[in-house]
């Protein structure tokens, strides 16, 4: 088995998504209590590994969600196919009113010494209505489905979320579906309705389920309640808290194969220093560091984890796969918007050390 995991080679669908579908509404440097005007961005932690694996990547793959059937849901289901995935929605009907809505998170770009901003609004949400056997997974997963994925901010909308995603990831494993997750831990969506106690029981059930954990020291230690050993990182950019945890999450979890994270030191909001790390069946990998020139930082971590997910799908060698990750990440970080512009001969390009010389 390549890295532990028992990957199909065949599925109808290479990569297949659970979570909220959202619009961001970016009006770049300029803060939101002086804006006129804003870019709209389509996104959502779990879309986008989907949108960037197909865009980029070249892969089949297909997002399960809500979707609302009124103008903003059909800008978002515009954006969807663009991006050539697959949708399987569950349609709401909007009121006119109050909704159920399609959620709105605002996010201005920051400059220099400026941090950037964000909030949101997810009020009536549909995907936070979404509850178990809303979705028929038997005849999802019978399609063929080699990768199933989704995220603690899908987890964190309300008290059914993490039930749905829980019923997905048993017919995923039923189906011999390998199965990830991104902790993605997001105080202020937990503290809605749970609060941190609730948001570890929910994520620990979950973790139950997973071969490839996506987070850092941070998002162990809320989300799944993992200490922090007594290692003093020497900077950002220093893996040995992060890998000094470890021990602990495979003793609680000891069916995970693979966990990764990216690390990010921001010496101001458009200069940041990447690097990615990952524990690959038992053994330790980092991936250079680079000097990022960000224009827009949304969507990083979700870039590096498509694109360690892609490199795990095609069975390249562990090193290799997690430089596609970084550089994949890294790249995002270069275009507007949460999701890929960039091309994979840029990414293998830039994954073997290339450079921002012109290409003729």
């Amino acid at each position: 088995m390549q890295y532990g995991l028992n990957i199909k080679n065949e599925g109808q669908l290479d990569f297949l998504s659970l979570g909220a579908l959202i619009h961001r509404l970016d009006p770049g440097v300029v803060p939101f209590h002086k804006a006129n005007e804003c870019k709209i961005h389509v996104s959502g932690g779990e879309f986008n590994c989907a949108a960037n694996l197909a865009d980029c990547f070249g892969l089949r793959t297909g997002i399960v969600s809500a979707m609302v059937n009124y103008p903003i849901g059909s800008l978002i289901a515009e954006r969807v196919r663009a991006m050539g995935v697959q949708p399987f929605y569950k349609h709401f009907e909007h009121n006119g009113v109050n909704g159920p809505n399609m959620a709105t998170v605002y996010s201005d770009r920051g400059f220099g010494v400026r941090a950037p901003i964000v909030f949101y609004n997810r009020s009536n949400e549909a995907a936070a209505h979404l509850k178990p056997s809303d979705f028929n997974w038997t005849q999802i997963f019978g399609r063929g489905v080699r990768w199933f994925h989704s995220g603690g901010i899908f987890a964190a909308l309300s008290e059914s979320t993490g039930e749905v995603i829980i019923e997905a990831m048993q017919a995923a494993k039923d189906s011999g579906a390998v199965v990830s997750f991104d902790l993605n831990y997001r105080a202020k969506l937990w503290n809605i309705w749970g609060g941190h106690e609730r948001a570890q029981a929910t994520l620990r059930r979950i973790a139950k389920y997973v071969d490839v954990l996506v987070g850092n020291e941070e998002d162990l230690q809320l989300g799944l309640g993992i200490a922090g050993p007594a290692v003093t990182a020497k900077s950002k950019l220093d893996p040995g808290v992060f890998f000094g945890m470890l021990d602990q999450v495979i003793e609680a979890f000891p069916q995970i194969k693979v966990i990764a994270t990216t690390l990010r030191e921001v010496h101001a909001t458009h200069h940041h220093t990447w690097g990615a790390v990952a524990w690959i069946d038992g053994k330790a990998y980092s991936s250079p560091a680079c000097e990022l020139e960000v224009y827009d930082r949304v969507g990083g971590g979700d870039g590096f984890a498509s694109g360690l997910f892609y490199g795990l799908l095609s069975a390249l060698p562990e090193q290799e796969a997690l430089n596609i990750g970084w550089a994949h990440g890294a790249l995002l970080t270069t275009f507007p918007g949460d999701t890929t512009m960039a091309t994979l001969e840029q990414v293998r390009s830039f994954a073997k050390g290339g450079s921002a010389r012109i290409q003729r």
